[in-house]
């Protein structure tokens, strides 16, 4: 496959795991920045090599073989990322866009001796699960900090939105994974949250805790 064939079977795959099998051209084009007309013209090449089951006026789904490759293209990106901030010091808020370059390395060999190298980890820096060397994911028991009442405790595992941005704000904060977080009380007019993070206390909007994963205790 080419860097753009790879970036778009990893968009497909994305897409998917909101919510369905089957994704629409529109969705894909809001994904890749990029026209509907030029989707149109990469949903026909993957689909002639199998990748995916494409008909036009109709969704995109992934072929197991589809499925499989884009799963990979992801194993690669989060090993990297584990890489980057474990072994050379980058912050979580540093490294997708380098790992988007080097998820492209065509070595399978390379990346299992990466993964090996680092332990064989399940997540990446952001709480995500990295798809091991046959594609299968462990799946983690989590919850949005927003969905849980007041007096419920969680250990954080993750986020929902990996922009710089909003890991900045995390830091600035002392939200990082593995963080205690308690909440203290709901604010019904704007949906902010008093929390306590490992036993400091803090006040957070309903956007924060709708991009924050916790795993209940």
């Amino acid at each position: 496959m080419t860097l753009s064939e790879e970036n778009y079977l990893k968009a497909i795959y994305h897409l998917t795991t909101l919510g369905g099998t089957e994704v629409s051209t529109n969705a894909i084009a809001e994904k890749m920045e990029t026209k509907a007309s030029s989707v149109t013209d990469m949903l026909r090449k993957l689909a002639e090599k199998e990748l995916i089951h494409y008909k036009k006026y109709q969704g995109v789904s992934l072929t197991q073989t589809g499925r499989l490759a884009a799963k990979m293209i992801v194993r690669k990106h989060r090993l990297w990322e584990v890489f980057l901030v474990e072994k050379l010091a980058f912050a979580w808020d540093e490294v997708h866009d380098i790992a988007e370059q080097l998820e492209h390395i065509q070595s399978p060999e390379l990346v299992d001796r990466l993964d090996d190298f680092l332990g064989n980890p399940t997540e990446d820096p952001h709480g995500d699960p990295i798809p091991d060397r046959e594609g299968r994911i462990l799946k983690t028991e989590k919850q949005l900090v927003a969905e849980l009442a007041e007096g419920q405790e969680g250990v954080c595992v993750g986020v929902r939105d990996t922009s710089s941005e909003f890991l900045q704000y995390l830091d600035k904060n002392g939200i990082a994974l593995g963080a205690h977080i308690t909440i203290v009380g709901h604010e019904p007019f704007d949906g902010s949250l008093e929390i306590r993070v490992d036993g400091d206390l803090h006040s957070i909007s309903g956007k924060v805790a709708a991009n924050l994963f916790v795993k209940p205790v």
